[in-house]
């Protein structure tokens, strides 16, 4: 399927979706904190979204069963929030959050500390956000979409993390998943030629160890295989004539 490129109509309802979101992470980064349950962040969330008229895309997608993703510690992605899951200090969480506004969607991931993390924690959040921004550098028409996941891989390689490669981005729009499939790690192809009016959602996952990951039981939540801590970031892009813009920050 070709990758879809949005009219200025449909821009105008993804920035909209986009900035929605954005002032739903910001909500959901001041509420955290020590003692915290994540099913608390799930409602939360849902509770937000549904205030702005919205609806959120993640909930029963192909059967996940809450609003937000909540992944913590060793947890890389698609943890399902429990009553009985406390986030507790120097724990690291990854919330990954998307809604639906008038039949247009956003996605967008951050990873938030609990109080005081270690060191190490700190910094693997830090590259994780920065290598998003080493990524979309070289989002701009006419680069190739591989130029992207090159840019994150070299960057973050660089500290001796492991790049998740289980999981890519993705293009986004009337459908959650839409084409292209984007890597975060590099590529020996150049991918489709980009151009203005392509909406994709960038998310490196980052890990502390290795980058292999296993599935849990519950087939949703995705761990790092060695235990160690993982960070994800996620913001979904617009590809316009000049630099990219960045729909899913609360402006």
């Amino acid at each position: 399927m070709a990758v879809t490129i949005k009219s200025a109509r449909e821009i105008a309802l993804m920035k909209e979706a986009g900035r929605l979101l954005g002032i739903v992470h910001e909500e959901l980064g001041k509420a955290i904190h020590p003692g915290m349950s994540t099913k608390e962040i799930d409602r939360l969330g849902e509770e937000l979204i549904r205030s702005f008229g919205c609806t959120p895309n993640f909930l029963h997608y192909q059967g996940y069963p809450a609003s937000i993703c909540v992944s913590v510690n060793e947890e890389v992605v698609h943890g399902i929030p429990h009553e009985n899951r406390i986030l507790k200090e120097g724990d690291i969480v990854s919330l990954d959050a998307g809604l639906i506004y008038k039949g247009y969607h956003s996605d967008a991931a951050r990873t938030h500390m609990v109080g005081n993390v270690s060191p190490e924690a700190e910094k693997l959040i830090a590259v994780t956000k920065q290598s998003f921004f080493e990524g979309i550098k070289k989002a701009r028409a006419g680069n190739h979409l591989y130029d992207i996941s090159n840019a994150i891989d070299a960057y973050v390689t660089s500290y001796g993390y492991g790049i998740v490669t289980a999981l890519v981005g993705h293009g986004i729009g009337t459908k959650l998943h839409e084409e292209p499939q984007i890597p975060n790690f590099a590529q020996k192809r150049k991918g489709v030629r980009l151009q203005p009016g392509m909406t994709l959602a960038i998310e490196p996952m980052i890990n502390m160890g290795c980058a292999d990951v296993e599935w849990l039981d519950d087939d949703w939540t995705v761990v790092t295989a060695d235990g160690a801590c993982s960070a994800h970031y996620e913001n979904t892009i617009l590809i316009t004539d000049g630099e990219p813009e960045i729909l899913t920050l609360p402006i």
